[in-house]
């Protein structure tokens, strides 16, 4: 029965042909440009259709392939669950102790202990206080930081003291000298001690000593494509290496991870940690390892920190979430959501709960853990996975060409890529191509910065040759603390004329415009003339005064608002209407609409009023 009720539901729905969609759209376009309105150019290098049928699965090779199943695109594993990981800084043993099992008693169950601060190396001691209470097999165990190795070292010999099964043990040493050490002339990386690690640790199969910081490239403003490419270069330059160095391939590969950054390109990401698996995989096969498992890339997500945003910080949540999703639906070994103040300040017991529930919740509730790559199969997530694969695999072959990931470093290739494409973000973000809620659209209009917001949390610091992570919304940040720390209160006036409806959609552009640099907005509802309106404006001592009306009443009010103001305040035509030269003719130069580019705009206006 239920067959017979399925063919009669199909029957009323008749399948409908490429063509005859292609017709509904071009006759809805109504003569315009099929490209350039429906088609997408990405940052990545490709272009994205406006929607993908079955028929655009054709001759994609790895769609046959189950989740554990070489070549690993849809999962290492036949199940999708990941650990909840959050980092805390080692300053004081005890105290990193005591936030290590509250945060254990609250559902995190991968702990990572970075050392970047501690003023001493780690030692027997120290370990034991840090580990206090903590049973090893049964927490995953990340160390980073410039004592990486040495408390790798001392945690497992610890846990041989205490008599943990080798095959038991958790434990992430992430050292990474090929991201996050190589200096301006270049390091060769320290191949005797790696070598002295990945031999030391063979018999505990869930030890690994490499971690590629891969979120290094993404905080630096590269693309999806970028920090793909680079990070499996530099994983293939350790695998040379080391197995220059007498090791095997299996050796080396079951020792690396990797560490990915998850921007708010949400279907975006999801493809990016499947073409990883399936690029690793494809690398690792060609040096003919033992066993397939060796292929398998383990992989750990991390929050975007590029996105992060100091005013109106709240909405990090709302990022961490989506990105969070993008990670558990693509498979992930462990997840950090990086708690929303991350950005300005030492977590607090808040933002740490809020970050992990991001990840509970996906779990427990959202119950993303109980599908296998539910992206599988999905017209455009597949043609998406390919086109991102494709175009990391032919800049990983390039960075090959130049000598591997080092050579292509120290010629410069990678840090040049990476600051065009961070270059190229930071426009978009200026101009509100790519937004950033709460920096450079829709500010809160009355806060003013947290005051543990200092002007080096927003200050962007540049290096030659040397990728180094900011965040997009700094530029803005960094006008708006100026103008919050400066003691004055600049204001911009709305004269709202004309055409109601015009001049209300203008006040309401105008408005979000000049909060963005945190200059208060005095918004108005509609004056019944321009004499009222500007009687109100030099009433409320605005150093800016912007006329909000139609383009075709502009020609007639402009002029007699620059009259009737007499010099007293910096006037602003809200929009770019045709009458824009006659009125330059007239000494009306301050024009704003959403072809400009508001950081510099703001920057122009409150270097006028001496800020």
């Amino acid at each position: 029965m239920a067959t017979n009720n399925r063919e009669k539901l199909f029957a009323e729905f008749p399948p409908v042909s490429t063509e005859a969609w292609e017709a509904a759209i071009t006759a809805d376009l109504k003569g315009a440009d099929y490209e350039r309105k429906l088609v997408w150019r990405t940052n990545e290098g490709f272009n994205l259709r406006p929607y993908y049928r079955a028929e655009n699965l054709e001759g994609l090779e790895t769609l046959g392939a189950q989740a554990g199943e070489f070549p690993y695109l849809r999962g290492v594993s036949t199940d999708n669950t990941w650990l909840t990981h959050q980092t805390i800084k080692v300053v004081c043993p005890k105290e990193a102790n005591a936030t290590a099992l509250a945060m254990l008693n609250s559902g995190v169950d991968s702990l990572g202990f970075c050392f970047c601060e501690a003023e001493v190396e780690p030692t027997a001691e120290s370990i034991d206080a840090l580990l206090a209470g903590i049973v090893l097999p049964a927490v995953d165990v990340t160390v980073c930081g410039k004592y990486a190795a040495k408390a790798g070292e001392l945690i497992l010999a610890k846990a041989e003291k205490e008599g943990v099964a080798k095959a038991d043990l958790r434990l992430n040493i992430a050292l990474d000298p090929l991201v996050k050490g190589m200096s301006v002339n270049g390091a060769c990386c320290d191949c005797e001690a790696l070598v002295s690690l990945v031999k030391a640790t063979q018999e505990y199969k869930k030890v690994r000593v490499i971690t590629v910081s891969g979120h290094y490239f993404s905080d630096a403003g590269s693309t999806i494509v970028e920090e793909l490419a680079f990070s499996l270069a530099a994983a293939h330059d350790y695998l040379v290496w080391l197995m220059e160095e007498g090791c095997t391939v299996d050796e080396v590969a079951r020792k690396i991870r990797f560490s990915f950054a998850v921007t708010s390109n949400y279907f975006m990401e999801m493809a990016k940690f499947r073409a990883a698996r399936l690029l690793w995989a494809n690398i690792v096969k060609k040096y003919e390892p033992a066993c397939n498992c060796s292929c398998k890339l383990y992989a750990h997500a991390r929050t975007s920190a590029w996105n992060q945003t100091a005013y109106d910080p709240y909405v990090n949540m709302l990022r961490g979430t989506t990105e969070a999703m993008s990670a558990a639906i693509a498979g992930v070994h462990s997840l950090e959501v990086l708690p929303f103040d991350h950005s300005y300040a030492e977590p607090s017991e808040f933002s740490y709960r809020i970050a992990r529930n991001e990840s509970l919740l996906l779990k427990h509730e959202s119950h993303f853990d109980q599908v296998i790559d539910p992206a599988g199969g999905s017209y455009y997530i597949e043609n998406l996975t390919n086109c991102i694969a494709n175009e990391a695999w032919k800049l990983f072959l390039e960075v090959e060409e130049k000598g591997g990931y080092e050579e292509a470093l120290k010629a410069g290739f990678i840090v040049e890529r990476v600051k065009a494409s961070a270059a190229a973000k930071d426009k978009a973000v200026a101009t509100r191509r790519q937004i950033l809620l709460g920096a450079n659209q829709y500010p809160n209009f009355t806060e003013v910065a947290d005051a543990a917001v200092t002007a080096e949390a927003v200050t962007r610091v540049e290096n030659e040759n040397v990728i180094t992570p900011y965040r997009g919304a700094m530029a803005f940040e960094s006008m708006r603390l100026g103008v919050d720390r400066s003691g004055k209160e600049p204001k911009a006036f709305m004269l709202t004329c004309g055409n109601l409806a015009m001049a209300r959609a203008r006040a309401q552009f105008s408005c979000n415009f000049f909060a963005c640099a945190g200059i208060r907005v005095i918004d108005n509802n509609f004056f019944k003339s321009v004499e009222e309106g500007v009687e109100a404006a030099l009433a409320s001592k605005a150093e800016i005064v912007v006329v909000c009306a139609s383009d075709d009443d502009y020609a007639e009010v402009a002029p007699k608002v620059k009259e009737l103001l007499g010099g007293k305040a910096i006037l602003v035509v809200a929009g770019a209407p045709a009458c824009t030269e006659e009125l330059q003719s007239k000494g009306i130069n301050n024009f704003i609409s959403v072809k400009s580019n508001v950081l510099e705009t703001l920057k122009g206006y409150l270097a006028q009023m001496g800020i």
